[in-house]
C-alpha cells in the first residue's frame, strides 16, 4: 500500500496518503517510509493504535510505531486529544509537502479515533520552529554566477531535487542560455529532456563514460538538487578534483555534507533557477562541449547483442510510446532502464534510488495509473524483484488498472550476482532463482529445475494476462498487445541472459575513472 502512496505522489505531485491498522499493520510501513524519506517523497501515513489507556501495557497489537519510525520519517506525532485531530492533520500535510518533502506519521489511539468532535478544518498552519526557507539569497547566488561567467570548462550536476520542484522547463532554458552540458544523478533524469543536445547522461557508479569523465575535468561543478551520495561521487577525495563547485539544495544539511562545496545556497531548486534565468549569460562552451561529444563516441552506450537484451526492450519502450510513466524495480532492470529509457516532457521515470527498495516497481506503479489513469504506465521489475511484491497483481486487477509489467527474467538477483561474478571470484552463492534442493551443490552435473513460479501461469491464475518474449522480433507485438488493453494488466516476461552486466561500472573503493567498461 504505501509504495502505491509513493507512487502516487511521484506521478502527480501531490501528497501521498495510506492508512492502515495498529501494530503489524504499522510496521509493514516501516520500509516504504524509509523509501519515501530517502527521495523526499510527500507521504502521509495514518497509524492506528490501541487505547490510550492500554499504551505501554504490551497490549495486543500494540507497537511503539513513533519510537520504530522517528529517524526514518520526517515527521512523527500521537493525536492524543480529540480536539486537535484536525489541526495536526492540517500540519501533517504542510509539513510533508514544504521545505525538503518527506513522509509524515500520524498516530491515532483508537478511542480518539472513536470520539465525537469537531469537523471543521483549519485553513491556515503557524508550527512554531518549524518556518522552512522559501527565498533565494541573491547575494551567493551572484557568486555563482560569477564563477560561471569565469569557467571555461562549466557542468551542471542535477539530482532529483530539480523533478520534485517541477523545475524542468526552468533548467532546461538556464542549460540553454548558458550554452553548458548537463550530466544527471538517475534522479535527476529528466530534468531536461535526455534528447536535448546538451544533456549528456547519467553519472556515478553506473554513469556514462563521458560524464564520469567530464566531471574529473571540469573546472566548475554545478549541482542542483543532489545529495553527493556515493554512488555518485566515487572516492570523496578525488571527485571533481579540478573544479569548484557550487551547491543548490533546500536541504540545509546536505550542503557540504559529503562534498565539500565552494558556494552554498540554500533554496529551492525553481526559486533558485528562474532567479538565475534573470542574472545569466552565455558561456563560452564550444570547444569543451566538443570534448564531451569526443569522449560520448569514444565509449557510447551499447550492448549490441544477436539475442534480445535489456536495451531492445528499454528502446523499443522509446519508439512506441509517446507519453508514459515508466516505473522500476531495483537491480540491474533499474540500471539499464536509467541508462536507455528516454525522458521527456511527456515521460516520467520512477523509481526508489535512495533507499534501493526492491519490490517497489508493481505497488509503484498502481499509485501512479490511479493518478494518472489516461497515461500508459510500465512497470520494470527483475523476476526476483517482481516476486516481493507479486501479490499487488490482485489489486491492479480488481482496480482494473491495465498496467504493463515487464519483468526482466534472467533467473538470478542480477545485480547481486553481477558483484560476485566482478569482485568475488565468481563464488555465486543464493543468486540463483532456480536452485534448490534438487540441484544445490550440483550445478552443472544435473538438469536446471523449472523456473518457479511460471509467471504466465500467475497471470492467468490472478484474471490477468501474460505474454512470454524470447526472440527480438517478438518484443514490439507483445507491447502492442499490452497497449490494447483497457482495464486488464499485462505481465510481459523478457527471457535475459544472465550474462548481461551493467556497463559501465566504478570499481568498489574507487574514482570515477576506475571504470570496468566490460570483462
Amino acid at each position: 500500500m504505501i509504495h502505491a502512496a509513493d507512487g502516487y505522489a511521484r506521478a502527480t505531485g501531490k501528497v501521498g496518503v495510506c492508512l492502515v491498522t495498529s501494530g503489524p499493520g504499522a510496521t509493514n510501513l516501516v520500509t516504504g517510509i524509509a523509501t519515501a524519506n530517502y527521495d523526499s517523497i510527500p507521504l502521509v501515513c495514518f497509524t492506528g493504535q490501541v487505547p490510550e489507556h492500554l499504551i505501554g501495557n504490551d497490549a495486543f497489537q500494540e507497537v511503539d510505531i513513533i519510537g520504530v519510525t522517528r529517524n526514518i520519517a520526517k515527521f512523527v506525532i500521537m493525536v492524543r486529544d480529540r480536539e486537535m485531530l484536525a489541526q495536526r492533520i492540517k500540519e501533517a500535510f504542510y509539513i510533508a509537502r514544504s521545505g525538503k518533502p518527506g513522509p509524515v506519521l500520524v498516530d491515532l489511539p483508537t478511542d480518539v479515533m472513536a470520539e465525537l468532535g469537531s469537523t471543521s478544518y483549519p485553513t491556515e498552519v503557524n508550527i512554531r520552529g518549524y518556518k522552512p526557507n522559501k527565498g533565494v539569497h541573491v547575494g551567493q547566488l551572484k557568486k555563482a554566477i560569477n564563477l560561471l561567467e569565469e569557467a571555461k570548462k562549466p557542468m551542471f550536476l542535477i539530482g532529483g531535487g530539480v523533478n520534485l520542484a517541477h523545475a524542468q522547463e526552468e533548467m532546461t532554458k538556464l542549460a540553454e542560455k548558458i550554452d553548458a552540458p548537463v550530466i544527471t544523478t538517475v534522479m535527476g533524469r529528466g530534468a531536461i529532456s535526455t534528447e536535448h543536445p546538451l544533456y549528456i547522461g547519467n553519472l556515478g557508479m553506473h554513469g556514462a563514460y563521458a560524464c564520469n569523465m567530464a566531471v574529473n575535468e571540469c573546472d566548475l561543478l554545478f549541482s542542483i538538487g543532489t545529495r553527493f551520495n556515493d554512488r555518485i561521487t566515487g572516492k570523496l577525495h578525488s571527485f571533481a578534483p579540478n573544479a569548484q563547485i557550487v551547491h543548490i539544495d533546500i536541504d540545509t544539511a546536505a550542503i557540504s555534507k559529503n562534498v565539500q562545496v565552494d558556494v552554498p545556497i540554500v533554496a529551492d531548486a525553481k526559486e533558485a533557477v528562474s532567479k538565475m534565468l534573470e542574472y545569466v549569460s552565455e558561456c563560452e562552451t564550444k570547444k569543451w562541449l566538443a570534448t564531451i561529444k569526443e569522449w560520448k563516441e569514444e565509449h557510447p552506450l551499447m550492448m549490441k547483442k544477436p539475442i534480445m537484451t535489456p536495451q531492445d526492450v528499454i528502446e523499443t519502450i522509446n519508439r512506441i510510446f509517446d507519453e508514459a510513466i515508466i516505473v522500476t524495480d531495483v537491480g540491474q532492470h533499474q540500471m539499464f532502464t536509467a541508462q536507455f529509457i528516454e525522458i521527456t516532457e511527456k515521460k516520467k521515470l520512477l523509481m526508489s534510488g535512495g533507499l534501493g527498495t526492491m519490490g517497489y516497481g508493481m505497488p509503484g506503479a498502481i499509485g501512479a495509473k490511479i493518478g494518472n489513469p489516461d497515461v500508459p504506465v510500465i512497470s520494470i521489475s527483475g523476476d526476483g524483484g517482481f516476486q516481493m511484491n507479486s501479490q499487488e497483481l490482485a489489486t491492479a486487477v480488481l482496480e482494473e488498472l491495465p498496467i504493463i509489467s515487464c519483468i526482466f527474467n534472467n533467473n538470478n538477483l542480477g545485480m547481486v550476482r553481477q558483484w560476485q561474478k566482478l569482485f568475488y571470484g565468481k563464488r555465486y552463492s543464493m543468486t540463483c532463482l532456480r536452485s534448490g534442493a534438487a540441484c544445490r551443490g550440483k550445478c552443472g552435473e544435473v538438469e536446471c529445475p523449472t523456473y518457479t513460479p511460471d509467471f504466465m501461469k500467475l497471470a492467468d491464475s490472478y484474471g490477468a494476462k501474460g505474454i512470454h518474449i524470447t526472440k527480438k522480433e517478438d518484443i514490439e507485438p507483445a507491447f502492442r498487445e499490452a497497449m490494447k488493453s483497457t482495464k486488464t494488466p499485462y505481465i510481459l516476461e523478457f527471457d535475459i541472459d544472465p550474462e548481461d552486466l551493467v556497463y559501465p561500472m566504478v570499481k568498489p573503493g574507487g574514482t570515477l575513472e576506475d571504470l570496468i567498461m566490460d570483462c
